[in-house]
């Protein structure tokens, strides 16, 4: 299917061919017939990705200070491979659009093939042939109104949660800075509403068109005459409400708003300005209440209602993203608001270009509402894109799933080792257009199955979200596939058991992502503590940091959460130092008002191993980012090992200090040494038995945490 990238690297922009984007549970796949380029907001999008590195640095510290702190804790080179895996990617443009269902997977049963829905959502409402589109970013258009006057619906909601956070009243007085599409929209909704509307801009064309929209008046920012007009308008009382709808770098809005607003005014601000609250000599004297508009509506931002399709109950919140989408939809359908004026160009999507030399000001001509318009294409459903067509070698990977992890830590390796790549696929297709571009992949895909069915491809990684990941082995070893997972191998029990059951009828190696026990500090010192007679005492202190409740990992239902994402890791490195099974555990963890904080957050696990050596872990998130994040202790026959955070190592034995060099947690040693097993033939690097009992023990500590008891572990529960 087409679809309008930008390489956010260099900034080009251009339209090409990528996978139609996968349908999973909760969305709905549309076929586009009209999107919208929002031209204030794209055309800030753009302007970044066009800058310099220095100008992307400039316009985003926030993320410059992350990558000063990620270079302290992980290394000039470790950061700014991330760093280049984000800069080296496409990104999808857009947000608003309008077409026909094509499937849905909604857990309401809301939508059909053949309805026409408005959608919304950056990354989902994207300018391409097709879209996926959570189910509560979508919306049904009534029959009287046209698929191009829909495609504003995203516009329209934002414009619409302006006006309610600015609750306006039958008769007030409102002013709109900025007439640009979000400002005439608005001006329109508080017309329907019945209030009086002066807007404010500084376009002479804008001014009039808002004249025509509704406003009892409008005039030009500069007008010297504008703050007598504004007291005129309101009889000297000052504006009840002030809406600002304009993008600007300046405070100047802002300033303008306390001058012209009512003592206990309101001022809501929808648009990106610049945000001086000046306390004198207006904010203060006059108490006013100053809003910032969350974008569409309730529900913005939260990932259990936009991309687990949880809703809102009515009673409590009327009005969510996806019900002022219908409320705005509704408004069109009654003529209370005209869209079609605000229409000044249509352009095919093959024509994109066009449009964005308008938006970028390359070309100078008047626009306001600019349409793509996509045509009829056999093509594009198509699953699979061929890329290249490169030779394929003994070992021919193919990847499902390929985000930042994947390019900066598997991808690379499997290059560096001499395997082929050869297919990778990923749900958003201008993702798996963009990884392929970059490696060389021979084709990339939204759709596993092209790499699970695909003869040539004779071991997968698979770097998806956890939840997919028993599944995706399943199907892979079933597919007669080498099989390396990330971590977790599975989410729960049930799942667990499924994999067994799978291995045992395969004869195709599985590994999963272990990488610590490969780090080449950790080979050294497990020598040192082969041979020392006795059981080990191990500690693990992590200082994992805080993560939102509603971060994905945090998720039970996507991410599994902590213990299971995470802490296997380090159950799997006190197997790899003890060469022992673990027998029992007992875990207990702190409690907390703090409802974003899980029992999995701040926690102390004790694990015991058949030989008799004991795992303490130590998993914090309410630490400082500035202490390192991993630190082990092995103890052992009058010896100690210390790793600290796999950036150096030291050795205590016979009254001396041996420092020991760390060249990383072991990513390129263990995809080397899995794919050397493959092409040899043998066993995977790590125990089938092993990867078994490292899952099991994090479902345990879980069981644990929630019992207070310790708990048994053996492979029969899942063996049987």
């Amino acid at each position: 299917m087409k679809q309008v990238i930008q390489n956010f690297k260099t900034g080009e922009l251009y339209v090409d061919e990528v996978p139609v984007p996968a349908i999973s549970e909760g969305m709905v796949l549309v076929e586009n017939e009209y999107s919208l380029i929002s031209a204030g907001t794209e055309r800030s999008t753009v302007k970044v990705a066009q800058a310099s590195l220095i100008g992307k640095a400039k316009q985003r510290p926030d993320l410059v200070a992350q990558v000063i702190q990620n270079i302290r804790k992980e290394g000039f080179s470790a950061t700014m491979s991330k760093v280049r895996t984000k800069l080296d990617s496409l990104k999808a443009l857009g947000y608003s659009t309008s077409g026909k269902v094509i499937a849905s997977m909604d857990n309401n049963g809301a939508f059909k093939p053949g309805d026409r829905v408005a959608c919304a959502g950056a990354d989902y409402a994207s300018h391409s042939e097709v879209i996926s589109v959570p189910q509560n970013l979508v919306t049904k258009i009534p029959e009287n109104v046209s698929s191009d006057e829909a495609a504003f619906t995203t516009l329209g909601a934002i414009a619409l949660q302006g006006v309610r956070q600015a609750d306006p009243k039958l008769g007030e007085k409102v002013c709109v800075i900025g007439l640009g599409l979000l400002g005439q929209i608005t001006v329109q909704l508080l017309k329907a509403n019945g209030c009086s509307v002066f807007g404010i801009d500084m376009s002479e064309k804008l001014i009039e068109l808002a004249k025509e929209s509704g406003a009892g008046q409008s005039m030009h920012r500069n007008d010297s005459n504008l703050i007598s007009a504004c007291e005129n308008f309101t009889n000297g009382r000052g504006f009840d409400s002030i809406i600002i709808t304009a993008a600007t770098p300046t405070n100047d809005p802002i300033v303008l708003s306390t001058e012209i607003a009512r003592k206990k005014g309101k001022i809501i601000v929808v648009g990106a300005v610049k945000m001086e609250i000046p306390r004198e000599p207006y904010f203060y004297k006059n108490e006013l209440e100053l809003k910032i508009s969350c974008s569409y509506g309730p529900g913005r931002y939260d990932v259990d209602y936009e991309e687990l399709g949880k809703d809102y109950p009515f009673a409590y919140v009327r009005w969510t993203e996806q019900r002022n989408m219908e409320a705005f939809l509704d408004l069109i359908a009654a003529k209370a608001i005209n869209i079609k004026p605000l229409i000044t160009h249509l352009f095919d999507i093959d024509e994109a270009e066009k449009a964005y030399d308008i938006v970028m000001g390359k070309v100078q001509e008047p626009h306001i509402g600019i349409l793509l318009k996509y045509q009829e294409s056999a093509s594009k459903l198509e699953s699979i894109t061929k890329v290249n067509n490169e030779p394929i070698k003994e070992i021919n990977a193919g990847f499902i799933g390929a985000g930042s992890f994947a390019q900066s830590y598997l991808i690379p390796n499997v290059k560096s080792w001499g395997g082929s790549l050869d297919g990778v696929v990923t749900s958003k297709g201008i993702t798996a257009k963009s990884v392929s571009d970059k490696f060389k992949f021979n084709f990339c895909s939204s759709d596993g199955k092209d790499v699970l069915n695909k003869e040539d491809i004779n071991t997968i990684f698979i770097a998806t979200p956890h939840v997919s990941h028993a599944p995706y082995v399943i199907e892979g070893l079933k597919s007669g596939k080498n099989v390396f997972v990330e971590k977790p191998l599975a989410m729960n029990m049930e799942q667990l058991k499924e994999v067994v059951h799978a291995e045992k009828s395969a004869d195709k190696l599985l590994m999963v992502g272990f990488n610590r026990r490969f780090a080449p500090v950790s080979v050294e010192l497990k020598k040192e503590f082969i041979n020392t007679g006795e059981p080990l005492v191990i500690n693990i202190r992590v200082n994992a940091g805080f993560i939102p409740k509603d971060h994905w990992s945090q998720i039970p239902e996507i991410g599994g959460g902590r213990i299971v994402g995470e802490v296997c890791h380090f159950i799997d490195l006190m197997q790899y130092f003890t060469d022992s099974e673990p027998v029992k555990v007992y875990a207990d963890s702190i409690n907390t008002s703090n409802e974003q904080i899980t029992s999995a957050d701040n926690m102390a696990v004790t694990v015991k191993f058949k030989d008799g050596s004991v795992g303490n872990l130590t998993y914090l998130g309410n630490g400082d980012k500035s202490l390192p994040k991993e630190n082990i202790e092995v103890f052992s026959g009058g010896k100690v090992g210390i790793i600290h955070d796999f950036r150096s190592g030291s050795l205590h034995k016979d009254n001396k200090l041996i420092k020991l060099k760390s060249s990383g947690k072991g990513h390129l040693e263990e995809v080397h040494q899995f794919l050397d097993q493959v092409k040899a033939g043998k066993e995977s690097p790590i125990s089938f038995e092993s990867i078994c009992l490292t899952t099991l023990t994090t479902f345990k500590i879980l069981d644990s945490l929630s019992t207070g008891m310790p708990q048994e572990i053996s492979l029969e529960e899942i063996l049987s």
